[in-house]
């Protein structure tokens, strides 16, 4: 049985709220797990879909693992597969990261290419060129990535940023033999969390953080991974300060890192709202007005491409007109005719859109299309005169832990049901 989120109409929001682990960090610092010769433990791990779906896959090679109250064990000892199949990669593109760790430990792997969100093409050759250079031999047949080799250090050098790129090429860079430098690298938190955890474990890595990052590979020898803490979902929390702002509400985030949404506070200032960080808490208070604003989306520290249609969301009730520039993907505007369909006045012309506040929203019957456009849907929904259902809403389980519950403790009026049969 299908299920849609019924939100009512919810004049204020107000309390505070803890912020999961971050499903971006998660999910390439279990993939690494590949390389460890020890049981690993993770905490603060999110139990979100994505979460599950790459601990099926970590099943289906023969790893072994134990996943409750947001703690992970993982022992990879047992792989004896290293396919990683269709049915399980056609729903998450991350799983592509399992390609590098399992080349770099056995020489040979079979990757499905990838499937996901529908939000533009991420092609992997990017990927695929770095494999090559560090010696890799790749064939694509039926539909999969077939790669063979034993790698070694080389020079890689991406045409764009990649963020699963700079991951996969650092994992599969770990246990290669010499030295490999990632140069135009991407420098997000959970880039750098992955970087941290490798070290913690025994590789040699220098310039975590910057744009270069050089690995000097163990030459086959397995890791010994600590215990580690997964850190906060930075989407998440923007996402919430998010609902705090479309409500003109005040509420408090717990379990934060500011520092990781310097962007997003920035943009929440300049469309006139007042917050407040501590080291690990963010609080939002309500603006007397609210400020139209000027938003182009790109690689970390700029602005995330995950933190846009949340902002258009808000831009619907900012006095004026807001022009938001989407510059990392072609498909990211799917929810503008959802949010239209509430009332909003969006207007689309190649990779920018025009919003034109305020608009009163009223609520409808809307359709989630990708993980952030359909938290983009729930924010409007919670100013939406009326009730407002969101259809489709599995995509949102798979990046927000808890969504309801968190919602509620907010005072949020959100109910899942179940949709009738046809």
């Amino acid at each position: 049985m299908y299920k849609y989120l019924n939100i009512k109409q919810t004049p204020k929001l107000s309390g505070s709220i803890e912020i999961s682990g971050a499903k971006n960090a998660a999910l390439p610092i279990i993939a690494s797990t590949i390389l460890a010769k020890n049981d690993v433990f993770l905490t603060n791990v999110p139990e979100v879909a994505d979460v599950k779906t790459l601990l099926k896959l970590f099943n289906l090679l023969g790893a072994e693992y134990e996943f409750e109250n947001n703690s992970l064990k993982i022992n990879t000892d047992g792989i004896n597969n290293t396919t990683a199949v269709y049915e399980i990669v056609k729903t998450m593109r991350a799983s592509i990261l399992v390609l590098g760790p399992l080349l770099s430990r056995f020489g040979e792997c079979k990757v499905s290419l990838p499937g996901g969100c529908a939000i533009g093409a991420r092609p992997v050759d990017l990927h695929l060129k770095a494999l090559e250079a560090m010696g890799a031999e790749i064939k694509i047949e039926g539909g999969y990535i077939h790669a063979t080799g034993k790698l070694k250090g080389a020079d890689i050098i991406f045409d764009k940023i990649t963020v699963t790129g700079t991951e996969n090429i650092v994992m599969a860079a770990a246990l290669a033999k010499g030295r490999t430098r990632v140069i135009n690298a991407a420098k997000e938190p959970e880039v750098i969390q992955l970087c941290e955890i490798l070290q913690n474990a025994g590789v040699e890595i220098e310039g975590i953080g910057t744009n270069e990052i050089i690995v000097h590979g163990t030459e086959g020898e397995l890791l010994n991974f600590k215990e580690e803490r997964i850190i906060p979902d930075r989407i998440e929390a923007g996402t919430y300060l998010a609902a705090g702002a479309i409500t003109n509400s005040q509420i408090t985030l717990k379990n934060v890192i500011p520092s990781h949404l310097e962007s997003v506070l920035v943009k929440f200032s300049q469309m006139g709202f007042k917050l407040e960080a501590t080291e690990n808490e963010i609080t939002i208070f309500p603006a007397r007005k609210i400020l139209p604003t000027n938003i182009s989306t790109t690689e970390f520290p700029g602005f995330p491409t995950d933190m846009q249609a949340q902002f258009m969301a808000i831009a619907t009730q900012a006095e004026g007109v807001s022009i938001i520039e989407e510059r990392l993907f072609e498909n990211r505007f799917m929810h503008v005719p959802e949010l239209n369909r509430l009332g909003a006045n969006i207007k689309i012309q190649s990779k920018t859109a025009t919003i034109q506040g305020p608009t009163p929203l009223v609520g409808a019957d809307v359709m989630a299309t990708d993980l952030r456009a359909s938290s983009a849907l729930v924010l409007a929904g919670l100013i939406a005169k009326g009730e407002t259902n969101v259809h489709r809403i599995y995509h949102l389980f798979r990046g927000y832990e808890k969504l309801t519950e968190k919602f509620k403790a907010l005072g949020a009026q959100v109910e899942l049901k179940d949709e009738p049969l046809p």
